[in-house]
């Protein structure tokens, strides 16, 4: 898929999730909650592939976010931010810079990570140095997830929206993608000749 193609349809995509916000709760805080929410889990959804397929199955991931897909996956929570922002900002919610950190941090290597892709492509960085910095990457991001269902399983964050079932099944996803990621790697020890 072409990136001009892949950003189009997250695009679309993310205007489905406002509608189906402001569908369920109307043009107020809380429809942008929910839509806040289900940006979240579209960035998840999109995150999941590359996870799961990086660096093993480039092919599948050009297939369906383009050879850009680490730009696709950041323009897409780049989204998810400003509406998480916008959210923050109009329901009062103050935010505390120590517990936000980790986060902060996230969204920094989610933003640059593409932009050292394209370094790689012109011949600026290494890909054996990028790949380093796509493994930092995709388990950082992962471990963020984790957190972000870890504390609404737990009940840490109450303005999350959605219940109980809802996070325990995206908090069973995140573990799953990790298992399925670890299996992964040992297979390829095991089996070095194998393909992916």
């Amino acid at each position: 898929m072409k990136t001009r193609n892949a950003i189009a349809w997250v695009v679309l995509a993310e205007l489905i999730m406002a509608a189906l916000g402001i569908l369920f709760y109307g043009i107020s805080v809380e429809g942008l909650q929910a839509t806040t929410r289900f940006s979240g889990r579209l960035s998840l959804f999109i995150f999941s592939f590359i996870f799961l397929l990086y660096p093993r199955a480039p092919k599948l991931l050009h297939t369906y976010f383009s050879e850009n897909y680490f730009l696709v996956f950041a323009i897409a929570h780049g989204i998810h931010l400003l509406e998480l922002l916008s959210y923050v900002y109009l329901d009062g919610i103050a935010l505390v810079p120590y517990r936000v950190a980790g986060g902060f941090l996230a969204y920094a290597l989610i933003f640059i990570v593409p932009w050292l892709k394209e370094q790689v492509t012109v011949g600026k960085i290494q890909v054996t140095k990028f790949q380093i910095i796509g493994w930092v990457y995709l388990f950082y991001v992962w471990l963020i997830f984790f957190m972000t269902y870890l504390s609404r399983v737990n009940g840490g964050f109450n303005n999350a929206g959605g219940g109980q079932i809802e996070h325990r099944i995206l908090m069973g996803w995140v573990c799953a993608m990790l298992v399925w990621k670890l299996f992964q790697e040992l297979k390829k020890k095991l089996n070095p000749n194998r393909l992916a």
